[in-house]
């Protein structure tokens, strides 16, 4: 568990006059100046050595892994909608049927993400990785056996599966990078984790359209849809098995000071309740949960009706409609990657678009400080669910009644408003100034410690006459 996970009533509301105080407390414990939370330790474990604590190569390879799972679920995202017409065609079914295929995605994350978020304060990150990738593999299957025009419901069966198998997933980045990865480096980890979401989605962009052109005959359509259909559950299979006998749940010496002394903190001790109020009641938090799911929610709606925009104005051009959205795509993967290597030397928290995906999640950890990464991180993803939604109706309505034009200023009235509002922002980066003031603590014990050892031997000896 994590040490940001394990609060006492004392880390209630924090108000202007009393955050330095409470800061100062966590930061007792995590520079190994403190025992626990529980207000139980002795004048003894104030002096004790900063627990061990190492990173191991291991950790490239869960990220890694993590991030691998998570490209094969969100690819499936947008799997349908990218080829939109060719599947309202094969399924004889409407546009705005064939968008829940990605609306599914967003409505499933919001009713549970909170019993998932339990699970994983509760059982840990294997349990959760295991259950991700069985879901997602089984999702993958449930469409194999559904390429046939009237089996829509069987197709949209499976979808559902690799819907909940992201509640699993999108969240998880913030939570590998605090467990795996040292002080330094938790902001590029974090990306990493984004960047398989991001590129999953690029190659649902361009994959689909290639696999599948937009033919007439329905024998040699379902050809097509099921060759795809396999390729996607053979990499859901073996994602699946790596998992299984890859994936651990933490490394045996933690990564910081900060993960050393959660290990010590009974469980009993958080209340996932309270740190869900708490995060609530943060108004910088707010903030950030309304202007991320604002920008993400404009994306998904991109993403969910962009095949529709094209083929308006361009019939047939299903493989460019792909391209589009690979290039958008890209770039926010390189802004991801780049910004989180930023982030880990400036500690500067203010972009855009996919690029803010990962700056959310770390934000978010920032002003939150020290609550549940994964708690902070399912509620933003909540609220980009939500817009999403939103977004991706409204937009499709306003296009089918009036222009793409119209649709996409819509879009832009509220990226604008969220860029407004993430200006306002108060950036109050708590575990920033945390680890400044364990570094000082640290340094100051170690001094004491010096000075004592220093003194001992520089005290003159009694004779043993004098005695």
């Amino acid at each position: 568990m994590n040490m940001t996970e394990k609060q006492t009533p004392e880390d209630s509301k924090l108000t202007e006059e009393d955050s330095k105080a409470d800061l100062e407390n966590h930061v007792k414990v995590e520079a190994g100046d403190g025992a626990n939370l529980s207000g139980d330790q002795t004048p003894q474990d104030v002096h004790e050595s900063p627990l061990p604590t190492r990173l191991y190569k291991r950790r490239w390879m869960i990220v890694l892994l993590f991030s691998s799972y998570s490209l094969c679920n969100s690819y499936q995202w947008i799997q349908y909608g990218i080829i939109s017409n060719i599947f309202m065609k094969f399924y004889d079914v409407e546009a705005f049927t064939i968008d829940w295929m990605s609306m599914i995605y967003m409505l499933t994350y919001i009713p549970f993400i909170f019993p998932v978020t339990w699970l994983l304060d509760k059982k840990g990150l294997r349990v959760i990785a295991l259950v991700a990738t069985a879901l997602n593999c089984a999702g993958t299957w449930v469409k194999v056996a559904s390429v046939q025009p009237n089996l829509f419901p069987v197709t949209f069966l499976g979808q559902f599966c690799c819907s909940f198998a992201q509640v699993f997933i999108l969240g998880m980045p913030s939570r590998i990078a605090s467990v795996w990865f040292g002080s330094d480096e938790v902001s590029t980890a974090c990306s990493i984790g984004v960047f398989g979401n991001q590129l999953g989605i690029a190659i649902g962009f361009l994959v689909p359209p290639i696999l599948v052109p937009n033919v007439d005959d329905k024998e040699e359509l379902a050809h097509h849809i099921k060759v795809m259909f396999y390729i996607t559950a053979g990499v859901a299979t073996f994602l699946f098995l790596l998992v299984v006998f890859v994936f651990q749940e933490r490394p045996n010496l933690p990564p910081t000071q900060a993960q050393a002394t959660a290990r010590s903190i009974p469980p009993e001790q958080y209340s996932y309740t309270a740190s869900i109020l708490r995060l609530l009641r943060n108004k910088p938090f707010i903030l950030l949960i309304i202007t991320y799911g604002l920008n993400v929610g404009c994306f998904y709606a991109v993403g969910t009706l962009l095949n529709r925009m094209i083929i308006e104005h361009y019939p047939g051009e299903e493989v460019n409609a792909g391209r589009i959205g690979l290039t958008i795509v890209i770039a926010g993967m390189v802004g991801s990657l780049i910004c989180g290597v930023w982030l880990d030397r400036t500690k500067t928290y203010k972009f855009f678009m996919t690029g803010y995906l990962p700056l959310g999640f770390e934000f978010a950890v920032e002003l939150t400080y020290p609550e549940s990464e994964g708690t902070s991180s399912g509620l933003l993803n909540c609220s980009a669910q939500v817009f999403g939604i939103i977004f991706t109706i409204c937009q499709g309505k306003i296009i089918d009644k009036f222009s793409t034009l119209a649709g996409n200023i819509f879009l832009c009235v509220f990226l604008l408003i969220g860029t407004i509002m993430t200006g306002l922002i108060k950036s109050d980066l708590r575990r920033q100034n945390a680890n400044l003031l364990a570094k000082a603590a640290a340094e100051r014990q170690m001094s004491r410690q010096d000075y004592g050892a220093t003194a001992l031997i520089s005290k003159p000896q009694t004779p043993p006459s004098q005695a």
